[in-house]
């Protein structure tokens, strides 16, 4: 059970998202996207490895820290300023993230591996890294892929997916393969399995 610490550092997570001014419609209702992005990450968390320890749970909700005050195209929009941008993000929230987690009462090394969390140091390498990264892939899969669908080629989309797919364990695999997705979106998941 999660103790007080955690609950504090997830609520001032939380609230944060939730200044987040892209608004979407969840079940009926408006909500800030990041705060919809965060509680999708921790769902599937749930699902992928449900005895997480505070840290990668604290990481997971933090993962798109206030990503909407950095634009994507305050960076030029090519590969190379992709890169820079979701580089920079990633130090970013990784530091927001770490001094929540010292302002509640956790300790230094606690928030650096929060924070370690968030840039994905290690990834392959690091069990809880890969988890976050499955994660992060399950949520594109789930909640930005059939919308990603619609603005780019399918040689591009099947080229995308060949890397997610890549970056995932089996138990995320297994995972993605559950998701419920439009019959387009399945056959190019198909696709890209079979080789592109």
């Amino acid at each position: 059970m999660p103790d007080d610490k955690y609950s504090a550092a997830l609520k001032l997570i939380d609230e944060a998202h939730a200044q987040d001014p892209k608004k979407i419609e969840v079940n009926g209702k408006e909500q800030p996207y990041e705060l919809h992005y965060s509680q999708k990450m921790s769902s599937y968390l749930e699902k992928r490895s449900p005895n997480a320890p505070d840290t990668l749970r604290l990481a997971i909700r933090a993962q798109h820290f206030r990503r909407w005050e950095i634009p994507r195209d305050s960076y030029p929009m090519n590969k190379i300023g992709y890169h820079t941008w979701r580089t920079y993000l990633k130090k970013r929230q990784a530091d927001m993230a770490s001094q929540i987690c010292l302002d509640c009462g956790y300790s230094e090394d606690d928030a650096k591996r929060v924070a370690h969390l968030i840039r994905k140091e290690d990834l392959k390498k690091d069990e809880e890294t890969q988890t976050l990264e499955d994660v992060a892939c399950l949520v594109f899969l789930d909640d930005q892929f059939e919308e990603f669908e619609q603005q780019h080629d399918e040689d591009k989309i099947v080229k995308i997916l060949q890397k997610t797919w890549g970056k995932m364990t089996g138990r995320g695999h297994e995972l993605a393969l559950e998701i419920s997705m439009s019959e387009k979106c399945k056959s190019l998941v198909g696709k890209a399995l079979a080789g592109g």
